[in-house]
């Protein structure tokens, strides 16, 4: 929360609040002030929150101010203002916002600043905002606050993944975690492979109703994004201060990529992009032409993404086709690999010297762990907690994104009958808000490892946008609160009152969220 108490932050609330009587009356003459001209996006992103919510915009104007009822984003040069912090000064004529220069916390307090001009208009008349007068000091717990989106089971639009880092961007998380390939459809344009969106993106059909049911329709399926979509998309994250961290993955789950170009599998067959959910046998063979093949498709990759991380997936990757495969069980005896699973190893620790020879990190699920961690990898931890502790302890920056509670494809009502179907699990509301991402396992050193957490929205039961944002909220707004917050200053009781304020938020922004925090019980 920005300040703790009685105000919505959007998942502020690492400093502390405070303030003086009175109040900030927002109208239409307030001026939105800064001398740096690197803030006018910051802005013009705020200017347009409020044509959204109030129905006008505010002049924006590069002279410091004197006088008058003003925004004034402050830029700061002062020791102790980190990157990501800000200082919000309230007073009865003006809203003084201080922050790093070139960082991201004028955003924030940006953000903010709607959250309490949301929190605190409860009168029909939206000329006049009064906000209270306050002094803020806030930073994030966390320096990874993620949210993640499978488009391979389900395909969606550019146009609504920018309305996704939209929402993120309001409750302050800076990392979009983009799951673009997988064995149900290859999303992400490869000139140098094209034939992996003329065919790897498309399906021949898909599963309808429950896996145990195992029915399937015969509707072709698919999509892919071109270069020039996901620039777009990277340039419109990067406004909002988001890193997008593509997820391209191996060795398993590439039935996609296999239907593309057969010879990536150990027996060189034909076969069709995945219809059905679930773990395949087929996968990335260790053979040389596979690495070129995955060394030119990164390459592609890294251009696209400035950021640091690439996300190369590791997880459940059967060794079935590799014990049975001539050329990997040549490469177990001439690298001296004890089974499979050191095989993985090798697999991973060669493309992680690839991806750091572009200056690049990479980071995989925890099964990267087995067989032995690569030397600069980072693990994010799904299978519970303990492969993050196993990571952290060996010095291994981490991730936390366990099932319970951070998968949002899993249930969040009791009632499964007055849900849409789902993967299954439970993980309701209070159990992310609950959530505290540095295992008790970790001393004070292990857990400067763990750079925070993040959920993951699977989709192979949603089915469109609409239920995209019905699983994603309001539990990605619980869980920013607990990467900015410090567990001693959150107060579930308090955090639904202001949930419910900022509801209104959520609903001028057309977002589908779910409603079980309104219903008294």
């Amino acid at each position: 929360m920005a300040a703790q108490g009685e105000r919505w932050g959007g998942g502020g609330g690492g400093g502390g609040g405070g303030g003086a009587e009175g109040f900030f009356v927002l109208t239409p003459q307030t001026k939105l002030v800064s001398s740096d001209a690197g803030l006018v996006n910051d802005l013009l992103l705020f200017n347009s929150r409020i044509k959204q919510l109030f129905g006008y915009t505010l002049s924006i104007e590069s002279t410091d101010p004197v006088s008058g009822n003003f925004v004034f984003l402050n830029a700061s040069n002062l020791t102790g203002i980190t990157n990501e912090s800000y200082e919000i000064s309230c007073t009865e004529k003006s809203m003084i916002i201080t922050a790093a220069k070139n960082g991201s916390g004028f955003m924030y307090g940006l953000q903010t600043l709607i959250q309490l001009m949301v929190g605190q208009n409860t009168t029909n008349n939206k000329e006049f905002i009064k906000i209270p007068c306050v002094k803020i000091s806030d930073e994030p717990r966390f320096k990874w606050r993620g949210m993640h989106l499978d488009v391979c089971r389900h395909f969606f639009s550019k146009d609504f993944v920018k309305k996704y880092i939209d929402v993120l961007s309001l409750y302050k998380f800076n990392t979009f975690h983009w799951h673009l390939t997988e064995d149900q459809g290859w999303r992400v344009e490869i000139k140098k492979y094209p034939r992996l969106s003329q065919f790897g993106a498309w399906r021949n059909g898909t599963m309808i109703g429950k896996y145990s049911d195992q029915k399937f329709d015969t509707i072709k399926y698919g999509g892919f994004y071109t270069q020039e979509e996901i620039k777009e998309v990277v340039a419109y994250a990067t406004e909002r201060h988001i890193t997008i961290v593509p997820e391209i993955e191996m060795p398993g789950h590439s039935v996609a990529a296999i239907s593309a170009y057969p010879y990536l599998s150990c027996n060189g067959k034909q076969i069709d992009v995945a219809k059905a959910w679930g773990v395949f046998n087929e996968v990335y063979c260790t053979k040389d032409s596979t690495f070129e093949f995955l060394q030119n498709v990164l390459t592609e990759v890294m251009e696209l993404f400035p950021g640091k991380y690439i996300h190369i997936g590791g997880d459940e990757c059967p060794k079935e086709s590799w014990k049975k495969c001539k050329n990997c069980q040549a490469l177990i005896q001439k690298e001296g690999l004890k089974d499979e699973h050191e095989l993985q190893s090798y697999f991973i620790s060669r493309i992680e010297k690839f991806v750091n020879s572009k200056g690049k990190q990479i980071i995989g699920w925890d099964e990267i762990l087995e067989g032995g961690l690569a030397p600069n990898a980072a693990v994010m931890s799904w299978r519970g907690t303990q492969g993050g502790i196993a990571a952290a302890k060996q010095k291994h920056f981490v991730v936390m994104s366990p099932g319970k509670p951070c998968y949002f494809d899993h249930y969040q009502s009791e009632d499964r009958t007055k849900e849409p179907l789902a993967i299954g699990g439970y993980n309701p509301l209070d159990s992310v808000y609950a959530y505290d991402p540095l295992p008790k396992e970790l001393n004070a050193v292990e857990k400067d490892y763990v750079m925070g957490a993040q959920a993951n929205v699977w989709t192979e039961y949603i089915l469109n946008e609409k239920q995209v944002e019905y699983m994603a909220l309001p539990r990605l707004s619980a869980l920013a609160e607990v990467l900015w917050t410090k567990p001693e200053n959150k107060n579930y009781p308090n955090f639904i009152t202001r949930l419910k304020q900022n509801s209104k938020l959520l609903d001028a922004m057309n977002v589908n969220y779910a409603k079980h925090f309104l219903i008294k019980k």
